[in-house]
């Protein structure tokens, strides 16, 4: 038995075991009478908030150099991305959206799921967890590599939550997303996905106590990330929006770079 993500998958590639696996894992979840609710919930949400703007979030240190005052008092429609409710003792901003589809990360934040008013969008492997709660919805993920415009049906979660929520932004028809705090870097090092237990400060994240000692998580797939990214870049193109990196410093360049306030201001 290996712990190595890669070793531990089968060595074969059979394409009649993989579309067993996701009709079986699709089908799961239609027979729960909330994957319905969830659907009619997401039909609604289709175009929305067409032609406006929004913010996500991300969970990177330098989301700490982001001026919330001047975010909220903007209409940009902000998305927190997993545990951003760490940063609420920092600032009076709150998101007007929530999406986590990491399983660890929920575990870990349970209570705030389970309690928060905050409109939430969750991976439907989670509902066992946190069950049926008026602002939350969630998404059905399927490990099939594409940019789903409408994500009524499933999503694919390209190895960074980041990645979902921008599939949700095009959903909802915003015309121009940024990024903030995505800094595409992390001192810890291992195999891409690799579970490991977290030290005695996180200095990956926006908060040192955001995994905290003794926490189990994932070590970050930089590559494939960006081969998520890519696909977000051209859906958005394609469709004559686009998505901008308005982060302090990090090492994404997928997304053209401008500064928060320049997005803010446009």
């Amino acid at each position: 038995m290996t712990s190595h993500p890669i070793l531990a998958q089968r060595p074969t590639l059979n394409p009649y075991l993989l579309a067993l696996r996701l009709a079986l894992n699709r089908l799961r979840w239609d027979l729960n009478p909330e994957a319905l609710r969830s659907r009619r919930h997401l039909r609604a949400s289709r175009d929305r908030h067409a032609g406006s703007r929004a913010v996500i979030l991300c969970n990177g240190p330098s989301l700490l150099s982001t001026d919330f005052d001047r975010l909220a008092a903007s209409d940009a429609f902000v998305f927190g991305l997993n545990k951003i409710n760490l940063l609420f003792p920092r600032t009076d901003l709150r998101p007007d959206a929530i999406v986590a589809v990491n399983p660890f990360v929920i575990e870990q934040n349970l209570d705030f799921f389970r309690s928060t008013g905050i409109e939430l969008y969750l991976d439907s492997s989670s509902y066992p967890l946190v069950g049926r709660r008026g602002n939350l919805t969630y998404l059905h993920s399927a490990p099939a590599h594409h940019f789903a415009r409408d994500c009524s049906v499933s999503v694919y979660q390209g190895y960074t939550v980041t990645f979902v929520a921008l599939q949700l932004a095009f959903h909802m028809g915003f015309a121009e997303v940024a990024l903030v705090g995505c800094d595409h870097d992390f001192s810890s090092k291992g195999p891409a996905n690799m579970e490991v237990v977290a030290g005695e400060r996180d200095a990956d994240h926006f908060d040192p106590g955001y995994f905290p000692k003794g926490a189990t998580w994932q070590l970050p797939d930089l590559a494939q990330s960006e081969a998520s990214y890519a696909l977000a870049r051209e859906a958005f193109e394609a469709a004559g929006r686009r998505v901008l990196n308005c982060t302090v410093g990090g090492k994404l360049e997928i997304f053209p770079r401008m500064s928060l306030e320049a997005f803010l201001a446009g």
